[in-house]
């Protein structure tokens, strides 16, 4: 292969896990927003408190800043409303409008405004290195067009992420709105990795064929299904549990989870069903692939951050909930699901299937 082209691969590998990893770190401090109740730090977008930097004193504000950006908020939902209702979501525009925990304007914290503040200008970043994949995915075009096309998507995606994330703010963290905005940012991921995937198949060293049953990733796949749904839970059971949380003034924590009811008993045993799907894949891999191969070694990394996400939720199940483990083990749900989409590709690309 031409040296060039050599290095513009090497680059764009370089340059698009960078933005992998920089996305993970988003949805881990996404987290710790959401953990320390930091959502609403800044109640606009995209600067906060109107200014570039935000305030540290409750003195630098107006005395009637939440009526104003209380005001700037609604006149943004009925943009949000408008537009949903163009679109045939009428009963999702309906439920917006009358929804009166919107109108709720939380009092300046200077510590919840930094956090949040912070969770931003990640973001920023992460869109400053979408645009450096993109135009590293440039020189590639002609060695394969996917590896651009799916470099931009990831972009679009990124920027409809950004406008969904203000949309978050303006109706007051909208739980469904939040799980959104999360799955939104898996989908950047999954580019991303389809693109760095894409660029990885023209290494002339690139995999090991193998010969293994085509039950192994059939396994696999209903495993990520079934993890992605698992997420979903989990995110449906984090929103009852801020609603309790708010109840109580978050206060009693160990009593969280006993309020939460029939939602945490199902995602409870659901990860015991995953435990077993990926238990039985991990057997099979090992049994019918080549040691120290990637497909080998990253199913290890897979089941490891398995065990790793039902031990975080049984410690939050057991320990009421410490804040520090809720982003954790959402940051070890949306790994498990990076990995499990590499380990689809390169089961893909590097398994010649047999019937067994």
């Amino acid at each position: 292969m031409n040296p060039n082209i050599d290095k513009s691969l090497n680059s764009f590998r370089r340059t698009s896990f960078v933005t992998v990893v920089a996305v993970y770190f988003l949805i881990l401090v996404g987290g710790i927003v959401r953990s320390t109740g930091s959502g609403m730090g800044c109640p606009d977008w995209p600067k906060c408190f109107g200014s570039v930097i935000p305030p540290t004193s409750v003195n630098q504000l107006p005395l009637d800043y939440q009526e104003k950006y209380l005001a700037i908020r609604l006149a943004k939902n009925e943009r949000f409303v408008a537009l949903l209702e163009k679109l045939g979501f009428t009963e999702t525009a309906e439920a917006i409008a009358n929804d009166k925990s919107i109108l709720v304007e939380e009092e300046f914290n200077a510590v919840k405004t930094w956090i949040e503040y912070l969770n931003r200008l990640v973001g920023v970043v992460i869109g400053l290195l979408i645009v450096q994949t993109v135009w590293k995915s440039l020189k590639l075009r002609n060695v394969d067009p996917w590896i651009f096309i799916y470099s931009i998507i990831a972009l679009i995606l990124v920027v409809f992420t950004a406008w969904i994330g203000s949309i978050v703010v303006s109706t007051n963290l909208l739980a469904w709105m939040i799980t959104f905005h999360m799955l939104l940012a898996l989908g950047v991921v999954a580019f991303l990795l389809l693109a760095n995937h894409r660029s990885e198949r023209l290494d002339r060293q690139h995999g090991v064929k193998m010969e293994v049953p085509r039950k192994v990733q059939t396994i696999l796949i209903l495993g990520t299904i079934l993890m992605l749904i698992q997420v979903v839970l989990g995110t449906q059971v984090r929103e009852q549990i801020d609603r309790i949380s708010f109840s109580l003034g978050g206060l009693l924590r160990e009593e969280w989870v006993e309020r939460v009811g029939v939602n945490f008993l199902i995602h409870r045993s659901f990860s015991l069903l995953l435990l077993s799907i990926h238990g039985l894949y991990f057997f099979w891999a090992f049994k019918f692939t080549v040691r120290k191969t990637k497909v080998n070694l990253w199913s290890q990394v897979l089941i490891g951050l398995i065990i790793l996400e039902i031990a975080t939720g049984m410690s939050m199940a057991y320990f009421g909930i410490p804040a520090f483990l809720q982003p954790v083990h959402l940051l070890l749900g949306s790994l498990i699901l990076g990995v499990e989409f590499v380990l689809i590709l390169q089961l893909k690309d590097h398994i010649q299937f047999k019937i067994n």
